[in-house]
Formats: C-alpha cells, sequence, structure tokens
C-alpha cells in the first residue's frame, strides 16, 4: 500500500486553460457567471482546482486564446499562484486562410504562415519554461479528389521537420490525431499510425498523444496504449470522455471502465514512471456544468482510474495468464476495477494536508461566490479568446 500512495502522490494531471472559459457545441455556447476574462484569471481558477486535489500543478496555454504582450510574466504569475505553465497548444484551425488546410494547405503562403506560428509557440515555450508542444491538425478533404493525399503527407512531413529541428534541449512536440472533423472525406492525421510514423521518423523528441475521444466506436484505445508505451512514443494524453464522437465530456464519464483499462496499461508499461515523461492532460469543455467543479471531478476520476489499476495483482494476474486461466485471469482483474479505492484518496489527501472531499471543500470555499461577484464586465473568455 505504500508504494501504491507513493505513485498516486507523485501523479500529475495538467488542466487546459480553455476549460475555464465559456465553451460548448456549434449549437450553442451557455456564459456562466465568473468565467475568467483573460489568461491570468484563468489561472488562478486552476490553481484552485491544484489546491484542492494536490495534484494539478500545470496549466496548459492554448495560443492564441491566451496571448500575452508578456510570457515571463504570466509564467511568473503563475508560479506565484502555486501551479505552472505546462504544454503550448497550437492553433492552425481558426483562420479564413486555414479553410482548405494548415501545413497541408495547397498553397506555399498559407503552409508558411501555420508553420510560422508553431515556431511561434516554441518561442513561447522558452520564454514560459513549457518543454512540450502539442500540436493538432484540422487539415483534411472533404471529397475525393479535392486534393493530392500523398502530397498532403509532404508538405506535413516538411512542416513538422522545421519544427523538431527549432526544438531546444530538453523540449519536445506530441502529435494529436483525430478520426475526423472538420475534415470529412480525408483528414491528414487521423489515427496513431499515422502520428506515429512521422514521429518515429523525426526522431525522439517527437512523440504521439492519445485524445481518448478521438477513435472510432470500438477502437481498444489501451493496446494503442499500450504499444506506443513498448516503442517510447506514448508522450501523453488528452483526456475527455465521449459517447458518439469528439465530444469533450468529462474523462470517465462515459466508460469508466475504459479508463481503468488504458491506467492499467499505463502502470504495465512504465507510464507512470517520472522517467517516461508520459502528460496526463485533460481535455475537456464544460457547457453545462460549473468549470472548475468539473476540473476537479475530472482530475479525481484519472485518480481514481489510477489507484484501481495500482491494486491489480499482477503477480496473480500473471500466474492465471501463463496456466491459460481466461476467467481466474479476468477477475484478478475485475476485483481490482470493482475496489472502491474513494476511502484510499481521502486518506492519502490528509496525510497531505488536504481536505478528504475536494469537491466539498472547494464548495464551501466560497470562491465561486467571489469571482462570481468580482468578474463582471469586460469579454469572458471562450474558444476565440
Amino acid at each position: 500500500m505504500t508504494d501504491i500512495k507513493a505513485a498516486l502522490r507523485a501523479q500529475h494531471i495538467e488542466t487546459p486553460s480553455w476549460a475555464y472559459g465559456n465553451s460548448g457545441t456549434r449549437f450553442k455556447v451557455f456564459a456562466q457567471k465568473g468565467v475568467p476574462r483573460d489568461p491570468y484569471e484563468k489561472l488562478a481558477d486552476a490553481a484552485q482546482v491544484h489546491a484542492y486535489t494536490g495534484i494539478a500543478p500545470t496549466v496548459a496555454l492554448h495560443i492564441p486564446w491566451d496571448k500575452v504582450d508578456d510570457y515571463a510574466d504570466l509564467a511568473r504569475h503563475a508560479r506565484e499562484l502555486g501551479v505552472g505553465i505546462g504544454a503550448i497548444n497550437s492553433n492552425v484551425f481558426q483562420d479564413d486562410d486555414y479553410m482548405l488546410g494548415s501545413v497541408t494547405n495547397p498553397a506555399a503562403r498559407v503552409r508558411r504562415k501555420a508553420t510560422d506560428h508553431l515556431l511561434e509557440c516554441v518561442d513561447i515555450m522558452d520564454a514560459t519554461g513549457s518543454d512540450t508542444l502539442k500540436l493538432w491538425f484540422s487539415d483534411g478533404i472533404n471529397y475525393p479528389g479535392q486534393d493530392d493525399i500523398r502530397a498532403r503527407q509532404d508538405r506535413l512531413a516538411e512542416s513538422l521537420a522545421e519544427v523538431y529541428d527549432r526544438l531546444g534541449e530538453g523540449q519536445r512536440f506530441l502529435l494529436e490525431y483525430k478520426l475526423f472533423e472538420p475534415a470529412f472525406y480525408a483528414t491528414d492525421v487521423p489515427d496513431w499510425g499515422t502520428a506515429y510514423a512521422h514521429c518515429v521518423k523525426l526522431g525522439p523528441k517527437a512523440q504521439v498523444v492519445v485524445d481518448t475521444g478521438h477513435h472510432a466506436p470500438g477502437t481498444n484505445i489501451e493496446f494503442i496504449v499500450a504499444f506506443l508505451l513498448r516503442e517510447g512514443k506514448l508522450g501523453g494524453f488528452d483526456f475527455n470522455s465521449r459517447f458518439y464522437a469528439d465530444d469533450d465530456l468529462m474523462v470517465g464519464a462515459a466508460d469508466p471502465f475504459q479508463l481503468f483499462r488504458i491506467m492499467f496499461e499505463v502502470v504495465r508499461g512504465g507510464g507512470l514512471d517520472p522517467e517516461a515523461g508520459v502528460a496526463f492532460m485533460l481535455d475537456q469543455c464544460h457547457n453545462i456544468e460549473p468549470k472548475i467543479p468539473g476540473q476537479i471531478r475530472s482530475v479525481m476520476n484519472v485518480q481514481e482510474a489510477t489507484a484501481k489499476a495500482l491494486l491489480v495483482d499482477r503477480e496473480a494476474l500473471a500466474a492465471a495468464q501463463s496456466e491459460g486461466d481466461v476467467l481466474g485471469a479476468n477477475a484478478v482483474f475485475m476485483d481490482a476495477y470493482n475496489t472502491d479505492v474513494r476511502p484510499l484518496l481521502a486518506e492519502l489527501r490528509e496525510e497531505s494536508g488536504l481536505a478528504p472531499d475536494p469537491m466539498t471543500a472547494y464548495a464551501k470555499s466560497g470562491y465561486f461566490e467571489k469571482i462570481a461577484a468580482e468578474r463582471v464586465g469586460g469579454n469572458q473568455a471562450g474558444w476565440g479568446a
């Protein structure tokens, strides 16, 4: 049990700055009271999540949504709040020039503009002390014959190579994939295999990030995790839940058993070890639920799945597997999943000087009432700001 607690204490889960702003669906974004109006207020909210969970010490930024004049000052502000700047996320999907793609666009001028933005994000990494650049491309085509599929891969490879060469010592980029949307016929980075192939060609500073909402129904995500860990190419996760497509709902909401299975492969493959460098990040938007409690609950869901994964009796499981005991092996697995780990985690928090129930503690803190009263006027942050 001591080893399990030590592993849980060492786990860090990164929250995304955009989760604290207004977000929703293509149909409607519902504004809420107390929503941050700038990146500084986003960091203040993220600090609340860390204060009550104890395991969310970094915040991912999104450029240009979190654009400021002085990134070093933003990093200083984060440190004063008790958190740090995590991954820098690029945005090459919200500009009219990118209608036919960004780094894979047929027009050289647009490709240059997109790649320059990615290089700008590396500059921001230098200024904030971030070591991770996260890349997601909406690039793709909607109709057969619209563009040359192979040529688009060549353009992608050329841009990625330029960004890779710009990375400094101790820096890396994570390449994300997505099955579809907004491109519906052929997405340029549609799956983990495409991302993996590009990363292998580039070298050790390029790794794959697994967004749990970016797969076809029935995809065995834990197999992908196991494979990428085995190859040393799993850079991190974007945790969220999906019922139908890229729903970006709270992690563990749709299929907590899947989250457990994923975390078991992380544990099995050494992904919790600091030297593995696996980043556990949330990528969610809170449309109808309060922002900060939604992030707290999500962090707790990942923590609970991790605790259950750590409880799997690996020796008993290996013995049953080697004997071909199908039901016995499954029973070992299910025993861990069916264990209520909430008392263990409450005890762990109390040992760390935290309230045993982060949700209740935050609700009683009065922080929401404070920001709802103070953050009046100005423009609330959202997908475009």
